[in-house]
């Protein structure tokens, strides 16, 4: 029996997963298929959707629906979280509160990507307890925002659990090199033969190379970016010569941001209500047996690559790189040993390597050192509950608020999110 489980199986990424699943058959035979969600409604539309998939394609493996974490995570090989504590109001909510303090609301920086944070880590935390009791030697494989963030959280407060956090950005912009290679060269590359050099954190990172077939391919495919793009401008990248993940925007162009911020509404996460309410409409048409294309405007390009090639090249003991978060132990020369980062690391059954890599020039490494504090110390506020840590984490972010205005939006945070922030509001504690 090959069991994985999916913590957030009501998502409407799920049947993108679900179809990874089904292309992988001949070297990933899952046989068991568990989708588990806290929202039964929306359960039963994607896990029926699901079911009728798999039922399309001949019922390869069963698909198994529980409102019931244990039962969903007993006896499984992989388990992958996928969830959104508080559902997409809550994501609204992180976005709305950082327009109103004149800062970056958004999900996984700024104020609004610590408030997902907050919630979200004593949650998954949870999901390693029980796989140390219901599934000794599974892999937690964490794709819920901010990845990152919760990442460290489990390899300082779950290290005894297997885990490594995912996101599809870097294999985005991977696939998007490739796309500029392949028209400099006048021919197709499988994916496989490129490797793409990057570092930094989860949604911080810097892209430094690409290599196909180990040979260097950095200068070329960097010029035809530059003729290329319209993110950045040009001064930026003929200074950095690397290209910075889309969310450093947020830090490098912040006015520019916010002032996108004042023509809400829509913000990102309205636009998704919208766009996953006709999704869910069409998961529920029992004529359905495969995605909508409509699936692409939800975003997430390429994650269900990103997800099964990554359980995949695990389960048969590839050695494959992938770009992951995990704790760097040493890659990087100077850098701390047990900070989560997110690098190319060799995966196989023996776990998640890193692989050696240079450390960032100054000016990106100091960017990144403080947005390393502020996790730090999001993690420890998540985990206990600190109000004092809370407010220094506010402090220690570039996107947080100035010092005589660190406690209004900490109190505005703890407020907004009462009802998923328990942690903070016990007895005993202010407020």
């Amino acid at each position: 029996m090959l069991k994985v489980a999916v913590i957030g199986g009501g998502s409407t990424y799920t049947p993108e997963l679900v179809n990874g699943f089904i292309a992988r058959l001949t070297s990933f035979p899952i046989t068991d298929l568990w989708l588990m969600d806290i929202d039964p409604d929306r359960l039963n539309v994607v896990g029926g959707f699901a079911q009728r998939m798999v039922a399309a394609k001949g019922a390869p493996f069963q698909v198994h629906l529980t409102l019931d974490q244990r039962a969903a995570i007993s006896g499984a090989s992989y388990v992958c979280t996928q969830l959104r504590v508080g559902q997409m109001p809550a994501r609204k909510a992180d976005e709305y509160l950082g327009r109103r303090h004149g800062l970056i609301g958004q999900e996984t920086t700024g104020v609004g990507g610590m408030a997902k944070a907050l919630r979200t880590i004593p949650v998954v935390l949870n999901i390693a307890n029980d796989i140390r009791q219901m599934a000794p030697g599974a892999l937690l494989v964490n794709f819920t925002n901010p990845s990152g963030l919760v990442t460290e959280a489990l390899k300082r407060h779950a290290p005894d659990v297997a885990s490594v956090g995912v996101c599809n950005a870097p294999y985005t912009i991977k696939m998007r090199l490739l796309g500029l290679l392949e028209a400099e060269l006048g021919q197709s590359i499988a994916p496989e033969r490129a490797e793409l050099k990057t570092l930094g954190l989860n949604h911080l990172t810097w892209h430094s190379g690409l290599t196909l077939d180990g040979e260097e391919m950095w200068p070329r495919v960097f010029q035809a970016y530059l003729k290329n793009q319209d993110e950045w401008d040009a001064e930026t990248l003929a200074r950095l010569r690397m290209i910075p993940n889309y969310y450093l925007q947020y830090f490098y162009y912040t006015a520019h941001k916010l002032a996108d911020q004042e023509q809400w509404p829509p913000s990102r996460a309205e636009q998704v209500q919208a766009i996953e309410a006709d999704l869910l409409r069409d998961y529920a048409n029992p004529a359905l047996t495969e995605p909508p294309a409509d699936l692409m405007k939800r975003g997430g390009a390429y994650y269900s690559t990103v997800a099964t090639q990554l359980l995949n090249a695990h389960f048969n003991d590839l050695g494959e790189t992938h770009v992951v978060n995990t704790r760097q132990d040493g890659a990087v020369p100077g850098y701390p040993d047990d900070w989560v980062m997110e690098l190319p690391a060799a995966v196989s059954r023996a776990g998640i390597q890193p692989r050696p890599s240079e450390p960032l020039p100054a000016e990106c490494f100091d960017l990144l050192k403080r947005v390393k504090e502020y996790e730090l110390l999001t993690v420890q506020a998540a985990v206990s509950g600190d109000r004092q840590a809370a407010l220094q984490a506010l402090l220690a972010n570039p996107l947080g608020p100035a010092p005589d205005q660190a406690q209004a939006v900490l109190d505005d945070l703890l407020a907004t999110h009462r009802a998923y922030l328990p942690q903070f509001w016990m007895k005993g504690k202010p407020g």
